[in-house]
């Protein structure tokens, strides 16, 4: 018998097949409607500029504050003032911990080159030498590196999600602004439109190079040199994509971190956490990060989704869950825009083994969002 090679128009009885199908068909996971263009564009918006100042505060933290155990003041990027501390205390301010969040969950799941990188005897060897650059007239660092002497290994690795993340950021706050501008001038009409916009985007960051290196006395430690080939896409954006989008971390108070409840997989790839499935609802509830992220994109809301917001069922009164609804809707924009980009071949080719190929590798992404809320984001 001969086995039926399945092209675009032969279905595989997926769970999802209507999305592969229109993924194929250049179009987004999420429906192009005017409404949820207003809410994407107009999110991102917001995001972009709250990225643009996680990114500088990352890479300021992982340039400045290197091995500082006790950094109090890490959040002011070196600009301390009593009107900054005030503000800060009053918490009108940026909430760099929600990037932080994003920071360890990356660090946490690991994946990409710079995970492998950070786990090579180059990096090791390079670590050990700014590590004693660093310590050298410090009696009770050295004491507690020859104690402990995986401590600050550690903590020079977080250093570099630090950098990575921030470096990884900055070309999405771009992306994002860019959006916004384009679509303000009427050239993005469509979710299609954005979708390619920041496919675009991807691919011409995609190798760009991840490097991170701290100044010490005048010398400089390569602790992400060029030589280690990371780069922007394989090495930053898809293991961000895994873990935040994906993966994520269970929040304190929705499930039970007690082993014997088994509400929490035991297994790290099994997790579903992620801004894909997270329920809005809870968004603002204490031990929920998202909700910092949320409060700070309040801040910068354009007009356009500010007034759709306004004219919805409880105006502002649920704000934050609205915000919320919206940047997952953006994120399923995001993913859509990743996935083309990753796809092994066009998908407009007419070669059967390609289709099928570009089928496979959609049907296993497909597979994770089973359990998303996709479905969801498509009634409103």
């Amino acid at each position: 018998m001969t086995k039926t090679v399945p092209t675009q128009e032969t279905p595989t009885n997926h769970p999802l097949e209507i999305y592969i199908n229109r993924l194929l068909q250049g179009e987004a996971l999420l429906p192009d409607t005017e409404t949820n263009l207003i809410e994407v564009v107009g999110i991102l918006k917001s995001y972009g500029v709250v990225l643009d100042a996680y990114s500088n505060n990352l890479i300021y933290i992982a340039e400045h504050q290197f091995l500082r155990l006790f950094p109090f003041f890490k959040y002011f990027n070196g600009e301390l003032t009593l009107a900054k501390l005030l503000r800060h205390w009053w918490h009108d301010r940026i909430n760099y911990e929600y990037a932080e969040y994003c920071m360890r969950t990356m660090l946490w799941h690991g994946g990409g080159g710079l995970d492998d990188y950070l786990d090579s005897a180059e990096f090791a060897q390079t670590c050990e030498q700014a590590i004693q650059a660093k310590i050298k007239a410090n009696p009770l660092m050295q004491a507690l590196h020859r104690l402990f002497p995986d401590f600050l290994p550690e903590q020079v690795r977080q250093a570099a999600y630090y950098s990575g993340l921030g470096q990884f950021w900055r070309v999405m706050s771009d992306i994002f602004i860019a959006l916004a501008a384009r679509y303000e001038r009427r050239d993005i009409t469509t979710i299609p439109a954005v979708v390619d916009h920041i496919k675009a985007g991807l691919v011409a960051a995609a190798s760009t190079p991840i490097t991170y290196a701290v100044t010490i006395e005048e010398h400089t430690y390569d602790l992400l040199p060029a030589s280690a080939n990371l780069t922007f896409l394989g090495d930053t954006a898809v293991p961000y994509v895994e873990a935040i989008f994906f993966r994520g971390t269970p929040f304190l108070g929705t499930v039970s971190y007690n082993a014997q409840a088994q509400q929490i997989p035991p297994d790290q790839g099994r997790f579903e956490y992620g801004a894909l499935y997270a329920d809005p609802v809870p968004t603002g509830g204490a031990g929920i990060p998202p909700t910092l992220l949320m409060q700070d994109m309040r801040h910068f809301l354009p007009d356009y989704l500010l007034q759709l917001y306004r004219n919805s069922l409880r105006g502002e009164d649920d704000i934050r869950v609205q915000i919320c609804q919206s940047f997952q809707k953006s994120m399923f924009c995001v993913t859509t825009a990743a996935l083309m980009g990753l796809l092994p071949y066009s998908p407009n080719t007419s070669t059967p083994q390609e289709q099928q190929a570009n089928r496979a590798f959609l049907q296993g992404w497909m597979d994770r969002l089973v359990s998303s809320r996709l479905a969801i984001v498509q009634l409103g």
